[in-house]
């Protein structure tokens, strides 16, 4: 059956206090809105509609980021959650298939749990409610259940004390069939303690109607809400013990888990080797058998099989490392191509360059890649010796076995085979050294009033 997605991103997140809205606040390298995304792609939706209200403009922004094909309806007033369902009503007409409700500020609903849903779609259940025994029930909404089927769902300030003390909470994930869960929405009213329209009466309104309605549980863990900075640091905690877990059970190597950090995307393969204390950004790969060492930071890079990086290095977007490139400490690679075999291992940037198989990059090398206005770019070709503190002003080429003199500046193409020295000439002058610093010593002295400028 067909599915699309409701994904909730109205709320103003006061609690936050914070200008961004909650929804874009990062977990994991990535806005909480892009894991509700994520678990909710699991069930390759047809469509997907972002409702937006509190910062309109940047959440709208971030989801075409997110999701180029997602559409975005706003919800100009904050009137509850069933409110906020209807403002999709337009964006699904003429949609045939089920709708699932998500919540951008609850990351780690699992694409298991959201299976589980349709299964029990299939089996019959008209309406399907994800809940969860609370540990501490607190203002979580009660399902309140009778026969196996769900009866109604009561939110905590409108619960009377028998029904405070059911423990089986609300995590707010509906699914059912589109236009009927429109059709409900409708139908709701405000007439609550909140004066708010809630999500949670269609259950009761499809009742009426002769509608069924099933719970399916999760760990309560899987519904954590973000509301607070504490509870964002502790969602952070969270992703990053159970990725850490994920990866070692797949065959990576972390030297000390505590201090890996990955990102919602990170794809590491069976066999690397992660040192301590280093950090994955977005958009990261790095494939079976390389080797991260200590103190990196890697973002929007790829790296490739038997690759050796850091210590302290810095891999940034667009750089790709071929099989058994090295990258040694104190390097930057930026938006740049690595060839099988090739090595920068000391003190070097290289930006927006390509460099072939086999090369070699001095240390201090730099590529001179920005004019203040433009991006140049530099390309190395294969088995190139750069000398140490060669600074490559792009747009230039180096040709196939070509060589840099040392503290060389090259400003032109170097052909294949030939030597690039761009420096001036060594001159000595003897005995200069001694009788300069004599005179700088002395001249201190007389600023300090050790001597006067006869003795000078």
């Amino acid at each position: 059956m067909a599915v699309a997605l409701i994904v909730l991103a109205a709320g103003q997140g006061s609690r936050m206090n914070s200008d961004l809205p909650k929804v874009l606040h990062r977990l994991a390298g990535a806005p909480l809105l892009a894991h509700a995304l994520r678990a909710g792609a699991s069930l390759a939706p047809e469509r997907t509609v972002v409702v937006t209200g509190h910062g309109a403009e940047a959440v709208e922004a971030a989801v075409a980021g997110l999701d180029g094909e997602a559409i975005c309806a706003r919800q100009t007033e904050q009137l509850g959650t069933g409110h906020a369902v209807a403002q999709a009503g337009e964006a699904l007409r003429g949609f045939e298939g089920d709708a699932v409700v998500l919540y951008g500020d609850t990351p780690f609903i699992s694409p298991d749990t959201l299976e589980a849903m349709q299964d029990k779609r299939a089996a019959g259940a008209d309406l399907v409610v994800l809940g969860f025994e609370a540990e501490d029930p607190g203002r979580y909404g009660r399902l309140l259940t009778a026969d196996d089927r769900l009866t109604r769902i009561v939110e905590a300030k409108d619960a009377s004390t028998d029904e405070l003390a059911v423990k089986l909470c609300n995590s707010g994930v509906m699914m059912g069939d589109a236009a009927t869960l429109m059709r409900l929405v409708a139908g709701l009213n405000n007439d609550n303690a909140a004066g708010e329209y809630y999500l949670t009466d269609v259950v009761a309104l499809g009742a009426a109607e002769g509608l069924s309605a099933r719970v399916v549980t999760c760990p309560e863990a899987e519904t954590l809400g973000i509301n607070t900075r504490a509870e964002l640091a502790a969602a952070e905690q969270a992703f990053q013990a159970r990725a850490r877990a994920e990866a070692m059970d797949e065959g990576v190597t972390l030297a000390d888990p505590d201090t890996t950090y990955f990102a919602l995307d990170t794809v590491i393969g069976r066999d690397a080797l992660i040192g301590p204390q280093v950090v994955f950004g977005p958009g990261v790969t790095v494939e079976s058998g390389a080797e991260i060492r200590a103190f990196c930071h890697l973002e929007g890079c790829h790296v490739s099989r038997g690759a050796l990086v850091g210590p302290f290095a810095r891999l940034r977007p667009g750089a790709e490392l071929a099989e058994h490139t090295h990258v040694g400490n104190f390097v930057e690679i930026k938006n740049a191509t690595l060839d099988e075999g090739a090595k920068v291992n000391h003190l070097s940037y290289i930006g927006d360059a390509s460099v072939g198989a086999a090369s070699n990059i001095g240390a201090g090398t730099i590529t001179c890649n920005y004019d203040g206005v433009f991006k140049h770019h530099t390309e190395i070709g294969a088995r190139v010796f750069i000398g140490s503190n060669t600074c490559l002003v792009a747009p230039v080429k180096v040709g196939d076995e070509a060589m840099t003199a040392t503290g060389t500046i090259v400003t032109s193409d170097v052909p294949e085979g030939a030597l690039a020295v761009a420096r001036s000439r060594q001159t000595n002058k003897p005995g200069f050294a001694r009788r300069f610093m004599d005179m700088l010593r002395t001249r201190k002295a007389v600023l300090a009033g050790e001597t006067t400028p006869e003795a000078e």
